[in-house]
């Protein structure tokens, strides 16, 4: 996700459908495609209003209501509207059906618009960093079939081509083996038969005059190539020089194909870099892009968009600012700088709201009196299901099972496997109401890892006491078999991304939804998971891949933390050892300070793909304090069930209650019928859930909050467990036996699910129906033991 401040520069020739001149303002840039999006408008120096969500291809009833939701509020400003449509399929997907579908829904949303909405496909297509990149030939096909379909739906659309400055190209060491499914004779533009920097980084990925409206590239001042982090100040002609100086990419393909030019652009600053201020780096960049906008040496430029993100390096380590507004101080010079210069900053068309945009509602939202009515009624609800195990009848439904494996924590595994399930298939449904974030600001994720380390302290802690070897043996056993598992799955998907009829990117890319280690900035960012595999197929092989695989370096994002485990199973002996000898204070102790150490400085200890998502010393106190709890089960319930402590419980009971009403309050719904309480301000639920229930660094609200949950499960489980098992134990107990086995086997389905083409159109009914079938497979292979000889549990 890109978010900008669009400024545009008046030129005395347009294409056909482009803004008339003194109309060149382009105001907002909405970032959609397949895998993430989101809209923005910025003024000069005032903070970003985000107008958008994730948006899927194709896009179901409330994501269309986003997008014209956003177009409205564009329109409000007399601006145009910049779509950047980037693939989460691969390009050679990208056919008519497709497009067309594409087409339809962007002409519904943008019915009434009055301004001209240009739409940018798939840019930096020439780059090496993004997952459609460095593909010529299905490049081209899958613009010219877009254009296409989006010139006979929408009114004058404006279709731009947009490259990244090929100073660097091909962005990778100099060879003579093509990209997988690429002939090296269209990138080796010379001839002499090797893929270098004297190729052309820009004519084998133009599409043709005839579907390209306007060019456009992504021009940097970023001179850290694959050196440290520094912070430079830009010498007089670094702006013209990424442009290309004489016969470069504004000859080429702005004043040579009389093509108006759409500049990306923005100065590289990192406070952490030391160096030049950001003031002394971004004000001559500024002044380059300005004078040459304004320029007629340039007079082809035609929009300017300035880079106002935040990004992260270095896995999380280096900061990357690109801002130019967020400092109030830095955004007068740029608002002054602006204004000295010839650039139109609008409103430039009719300002009006687009026509049934009010109807957007995001969910079904309660405000005022009925959100606290509501939230007044959970609670009291909480508080009679405390009360209600008092009345003699309900004494029946206790947990009173005497066999020495504890169903309640089959249960509690089972529903968290099921979370995960659910999440990593990611389609539109009834069920992410029940699993996103819904019991509280907790994913399934956290609750596995902590109910994994509370049955590892129940099987092995007894025999720690009198065998600690033996203990050793099988924890190292375990880990081992995990690590085979890992390996045997990272190839096997590697292997099924080969087939010509599957699209394997759903396993094979992340997008990063601005949740993890490289922050709110990345969101949007697509990472290829697989990056530079393809080298395993040269002679000889890279150096670095072998060691990659074996250290879990690429693989499937939804098994990557299949890592942490191997490495928690390989120490939980020595915290077995510890809690043995009676030293459950050192334990915690220890892993609070890991934890609060990890959190406060992001240290990264293995290079393992896992790292990114959960870091080994953040994400091992939930394990520990699970293998604590599970050492000292007994004492734990006994010490909760005295009946001085049950005013303890009854609040432990209704905070976990709270901690759900605050989740629920969340801005962000999940479909049409999501539920929400608008008990806070937007502003303020984003301060405080920025601030203490960050995901990937376990913020302190969502440690506690785990916990709370955790415990009120199985206090109500034990209270009501007759109708908790014969409502759902059928089902969750199964899958809480064999997760190892339905977390293997749930990465195959997820490709699957992705490669039904029906199951992409967000239809909300549909896609219920295809989760039902997913986990009712699941739980069938689970009960028939089907293939358990091969698949571990």
């Amino acid at each position: 996700m890109i978010l900008v401040l669009v400024l545009l520069s008046s030129g005395p020739a347009r294409a056909a459908g482009t803004p008339e001149p003194g109309a060149p303002y382009l105001g907002a840039l909405l970032d959609w495609g397949t895998d993430s999006a989101a809209g923005h408008a910025e003024r000069l120096g005032a903070p970003a209003a985000v107008f958008g969500r994730p948006v899927p291809l194709p896009m179901d009833d409330l994501e269309q209501g986003h997008l014209r939701d956003y177009l409205s509020q564009v329109s409000e400003q007399g601006a145009h509207a910049l779509l950047t449509i980037r693939p989460g399929i691969a390009l050679d997907r990208v056919d008519e059906a497709r497009a067309a579908v594409l087409a339809g829904q962007l002409a519904d949303v943008a019915e009434g618009f009055g301004g001209t909405v240009f739409i940018r496909f798939a840019p930096q297509m020439n780059a090496s960093w993004v997952p459609w990149g460095q593909q010529p030939e299905a490049y081209t096909a899958a613009f010219r079939t877009v254009a296409a379909a989006v010139g006979a739906r929408l009114e004058n659309p404006v279709m731009v081509w947009s490259p990244t400055a090929g100073t660097d190209y091909p962005f990778r060491a100099p060879t003579s083996v093509a990209p997988r499914g690429v002939d090296l004779a269209t990138l080796d533009t010379d001839g002499n038969g090797v893929w270098d920097q004297d190729d052309d980084p820009y004519g084998p990925y133009y599409p043709g005059d005839d579907v390209v409206d306007w060019v456009g590239l992504s021009a940097y001042h970023d001179e850290t190539g694959n050196e440290a982090a520094r912070n430079t100040v830009p010498g007089p002609e670094g702006f013209g020089a990424l442009l290309g100086e004489p016969d470069g990419f504004y000859a080429t393909y702005a004043a040579g194909r009389d093509k108006p030019l759409m500049v990306e652009t923005g100065s590289f600053y990192s406070p952490d870099a030391g160096g030049p201020t950001a003031l002394e780096v971004k004000a001559p960049w500024w002044d380059q892009v300005l004078t040459a906008a304004s320029s007629e040496d340039y007079d082809r430029i035609g929009a300017v968009v300035w880079n106002e993100t935040v990004e992260e390096r270095a896995d999380g380590v280096l900061a990357v600012d690109w801002r130019s507004t967020a400092d109030p101080g830095l955004a007068t010079e740029f608002r002054d700088r602006v204004r000295a210069s010839s650039v139109v900053t609008g409103p430039v068309t009719e300002q009006a709201a687009l026509p049934g945009a009010e109807t957007a509602a995001p969910g079904i939202v309660l405000q005022g009196p009925a959100a606290w009515t509501a939230a007044a009624a959970v609670l009291g609800a909480g508080l009679l299901l405390c009360l209600l195990p008092r009345w003699r009848p309900a004494r029946a439904w206790r947990y009173a099972e005497p066999a020495p494996r504890d169903h309640r924590i089959d249960m509690l595994r089972g529903l968290a496997i099921v979370f995960v399930v659910v999440n990593h298939v990611g389609l539109t449904s009834w069920f992410q109401l029940l699993t996103q974030e819904s019991v509280g600001v907790v994913s399934g994720a956290e609750l596995f890892v902590l109910l994994s380390g509370a049955v590892l302290g129940m099987v092995y802690g007894p025999r720690a006491r009198n065998d600690l070897g033996t203990v050793v043996d099988h924890t190292a056993a375990r880990a081992w078999k995990l690590y085979l598992t890992a390996l045997v799955v990272v190839l096997l998907v590697y292997a099924l991304s080969w087939m010509p009829f599957l699209d394997a990117g759903a396993v094979t890319t992340f997008t990063d939804q601005g949740t993890g280690a490289a922050g709110t900035g990345a969101a949007g960012t697509t990472y290829d998971l697989y990056a530079g595999m393809d080298g395993l197929f040269e002679f000889p092989v890279q150096a670095h891949l072998v060691p990659a695989v074996l250290l879990l370096q690429v693989g499937p994002w939804q098994f990557n933390i299949m890592g942490l485990y191997v490495i928690l199973l390989l120490v939980s002996p020595l915290v077995l050892a510890a809690l043995a000898r009676g030293r459950a204070w050192l334990v915690l102790l220890v892993s609070g300070g890991l934890y609060a150490a990890g959190t406060v400085y992001r240290i990264r200890l293995l290079p393992s793909q896992f790292e990114d998502s959960f870091p080994l010393l953040v994400w091992q106190v939930l394990f520990v304090l699970g293998m604590v709890a599970g050492y000292y089960r007994r004492q734990v319930v006994t010490w909760f069930a005295d009946r001085r402590r049950r005013p303890l419980l009854v609040a432990t009971l209704l905070l976990a209650a709270a901690f759900a009403l605050f989740s629920w309050s969340s801005p962000y719904a999940s479909n049409a019928y999501d539920v929400r309480l608008a008990l806070l301000p937007d502003a303020a639920f984003r301060t405080v859930y920025d601030s203490y229930f960050g995901r990937t660094y376990l913020g302190i609200g969502r440690l506690v909050n785990v916990l709370l949950v955790v415990v009120a499960g199985y206090t109500l489980l034990s209270a009501y467990w007759a109708l908790f098992r014969r409502a759902l134990g059928w089902f969750l107990i199964p899958l809480g036996r064999a997760t190892l086995y339905v977390f293997v086997v749930h990465v195959f389905l997820v490709l699957a699910v992705a490669n039904v083409d029906a199951l992409q159109q967000g239809n909300l009914w549909l896609n219920t129906a295809a989760y039902v079938v997913v986990l009712g497979l699941l739980w069938a292979m689970v009960r028939t033991r089907f293939l358990f000889r091969l698949v571990p549990r």
